[in-house]
């Protein structure tokens, strides 16, 4: 085992660039060739089932199941002639991955032979086990049925031979078990409750979509190296590891040369992501050494989400193909940059207008100033549920750290825009504006530049900050499903603006103008969320105290946080919005504690067995060679010469049996506190007996390890380091 090690980094060093042939067309020209889009849509249905199929996708109207039929029959022939054999319910769990079940178009056809058939049906609707999947107990192991549902908004693609069909994944009896449904919902919630705001300024609003544009971070690590690292390959991330000398200080490999072997791994990535219609728009070194990352164009929300998840899939397969593993997990290395997924969320009318971009009138500022304030005010109230969303086992290592946003959620604004918020505050409403009989509104607010991104220095600190025209949530982590974060987003804005219409409303029909109604509310509103708004440093202590003055949710424990989602508050929330329902919120707040438990565990066993079967053996195998060279030593020059001779190698011992005995100590106590933790049955009660008694125990475990391996002899310790794991690529 001890010579492993030298044969992967041998091997890997050996590794070179895999030719990646250039596409004979151009980008666009092969854009979405494996997506049944509206260009296929229009080219394989009939004029009558394109046009009914666009309004299901554009308007939201129900799937007619009376042109099911012919859709799938348009969808087969197209898949038939990319040489498809098989389809597939691609759908997304409660695991933050996909699943899928692969089914031949293959059946009887009553003559001893096989015909293939695709019916609307086998396209709606199918039967998965829904008990196979996590459910928070909505499902008992002997109930297996569940039903995945075809989202037609999210278009049909091709993997290899299989038709993937996006789909929603219900119970048997409704509850969604999965993250697109209940996204599907919050996508409609805030669609309803902004077009109703936007009436007050242009009645020609018929619908609000909401856009995504995520900056998918992650490692890559040579996969003969990650083959030799089993923390690697159960958790994601290394359990032990000391610093190597060179890490990222010297600052040179952001926005760096792209190292060959990744730049082909980059080229195909992106031929084969843009053929599944992926709109790749960046690629570049990240901060930390073998981190990069990949950003689209922004998308539609729920087929950005879409795509994240198939390009975490895709990046993997592409990835064995060139010699690589990607790491996705958010802290796969102690002590260097952690990966995250920058969530750019904006709202925009089907009339083109961005809701939170400055306009060129008085009437235009007024209404981006109302979305900018209803956002904050729904980030503000629940702001701590939005923690939770993005908080997991692996995205609580990144959050705090000072390359991550900290774990407490505030916004920046930027000096402009918080000057203007400050202004309408605190200015006598009379002077704020007036209305000159039926000539319009005039307002006295200052005039705002349609690029304000300019105006301000980026706050990298922020996990939720105002970049010109957007609001950028820095905190998603870089392998969670964005579902999870924008749900609550979703909901929370879709809340906060619903909220602000009825008071508007109530103003207007006490007898008030509409314009002062509307300045009314929002001046009361800038006031009550004014707790959210921070523009300083977020690493720094006195935020933390200031922060916890305010009144904002400053929780670090993983699975404390969870209980933002069962708080009287969210409940209403949700069920308001139509959401979720609070036996579908409790259902999932099992889940997440489970899964929490069950990360913890499996880590916690991979360290047992790595430090007395790798670590220790080694050090103790050291120590003997060290113990003969001292023997040798009093042999040849004697007691009192050997003894000054010897002094450093028996220094070394003595720290290496002391190292060892706490090592061996602490795996004792870690398993003991993970026998005690496991008896608890109360999920909940478990999580956070593993949060709080055998995390730290593994912290402790660590540090001796990582301190041993400065003293091991480089030779004989069996795991590669982080100097191979970072530098070799």
């Amino acid at each position: 085992m001890s010579n492993l090690r030298f044969e992967v980094v041998a091997e890997a060093f050996r590794k070179r660039p895999l030719e990646v042939p250039a596409a004979k067309e151009r980008p666009s020209e092969y854009f979405a060739k494996y997506v049944f889009n509206r260009q296929k849509m229009y080219r394989y249905l009939s004029a009558e089932v394109y046009n009914k199929l666009i309004d299901v996708i554009d308007n939201g109207c129900r799937l007619d199941r009376s042109i099911a039929d012919a859709v799938a029959s348009g969808m087969k022939q197209w898949a038939k002639e990319n040489g498809v054999t098989h389809y597939t319910h691609w759908f997304q769990p409660l695991t933050e991955g996909t699943a899928e079940k692969h089914d031949a178009f293959v059946e009887h056809d009553g003559k001893g032979g096989m015909i293939e058939e695709f019916s609307g049906k086998l396209l709606v609707q199918q039967e998965p086990d829904a008990s196979s999947f996590p459910n928070g107990g909505i499902r008992n192991t002997f109930e297996a049925r569940g039903y995945s549902a075809w989202d037609p908004t999210s278009p049909v693609f091709i993997i290899d031979d299989t038709l993937c069909i996006p789909t929603i994944f219900i119970s048997y009896t409704g509850e969604a078990l999965d993250y697109k449904a209940p996204l599907l919902k919050s996508l409609h919630a805030i669609n309803e409750a902004a077009t109703s705001v936007c009436h007050y300024f242009d009645k020609n609003v018929k619908k609000v979509q909401t856009n995504l544009g995520w900056e998918q971070e992650y490692f890559l690590v040579d996969e003969s190296l990650y083959s030799a690292r089993p923390d690697l390959m159960l958790t994601g991330r290394t359990l032990m590891g000391h610093d190597s000398a060179k890490n990222q200080q010297m600052d040179d490999h952001y926005f760096g040369t792209i190292p060959e072997r990744v730049q082909a791994f980059m080229k195909d990535l992106e031929t084969q992501a843009l053929e599944l219609g992926i709109p790749c728009k960046t690629r570049h070194n990240e901060v930390a050494p073998g981190q990069f990352e990949l950003a689209p164009i922004y998308e539609e929300c729920n087929l950005a989400v879409d795509h994240n998840m198939l390009l975490m899939s895709l990046m993997k397969k592409v990835a064995h193909k060139h010699g690589f593993r990607v790491l996705l997990h958010e802290k796969p290395f102690d002590g260097i940059n952690g990966s995250g997924k920058h969530n750019n969320w904006s709202l925009v009318t089907d009339t083109g207008v961005l809701l939170h971009a400055a306009g060129k009138t008085s009437e235009a500022n007024l209404r981006f100033v109302v979305f900018i304030v209803e956002t904050l005010m729904g980030v503000y109230k629940h702001n701590g549920l939005l923690k939770a969303s993005i908080m997991t086992a692996t995205n609580a290592h990144r959050l705090g750290g000072n390359e991550a946003p900290p774990a407490i959620i505030s916004s920046f604004l930027g000096r402009q825009l918080t000057d203007l918020l400050d202004h309408i505050e605190k200015a006598d409403k009379d002077e704020l504006f007036n209305v000159e009989g039926k000539t319009g509104m005039k307002l006295d607010i200052p005039e705002i530049p349609e690029l304000m991104i300019d105006n301000t220095d980026r706050n990298r600190t922020s996990p939720f900050a105002f970049t010109g025209n957007r609001f950028e949530f820095r905190a998603v982590g870089s392998e969670a499903n964005c579902a999870s974060a924008l749900i609550v987003l979703n909901t929370a804005v879709a809340e906060a603006l619903t909220d602000f219409k009825q008071r508007v409303d109530t103003l207007i029909a006490g007898g008030e103008d509409q314009t002062s109604a509307i300045i009314d509310v929002i001046r009361e509103d800038i006031r009550h969320c004014h707790a959210i708004r921070f523009d300083g440093n977020g690493y720094s202590d006195e935020w933390k105290e200031e922060a916890a003055r305010r009144g904002l949710d400053c929780e670090a424990s993983c699975p404390l946080c969870f209980d933002r989602y069962l708080d009287p508050q969210s409940i209403q929330m949700f069920e308001k919005m139509n959401v979720m329902s609070r036996s579908e919120l409790e259902a999932r707040n099992e889940v997440k504690w489970e899964i929490y438990t069950k990360k913890i565990q499996i880590e916690a066993r991979v360290m047992g067995d790595l430090s007395m079967n790798h670590i220790i053996p080694v050090a103790t195998h050291y120590q003997s060679r060290l113990a003969k060279n001292v023997e040798g030593m009093f042999n040849i020059f004697g007691k009192e010469e050997g003894k000054t001779l010897t002094a450093r190698n028996v220094k070394i011992i003595r720290e290496i049996a002391e190292r060892t005995q706490q090592i061996e100590t602490g795996i004792e106590e870690l398993v003991n506190a993970r026998k005690v933790a496991n008896k608890i049955l109360n999920e909940r009660e478990k999580a956070i007996a593993y949060h709080d008694t055998v995390v730290p125990k593994m912290d402790a475990v660590r540090y001796q390890i990582d301190k041993l391996e400065l003293i091991v002899a480089d030779e004989l310790w069996t795991l590669p380091k982080y100097r191979e794991l970072l530098f070799i690529r």
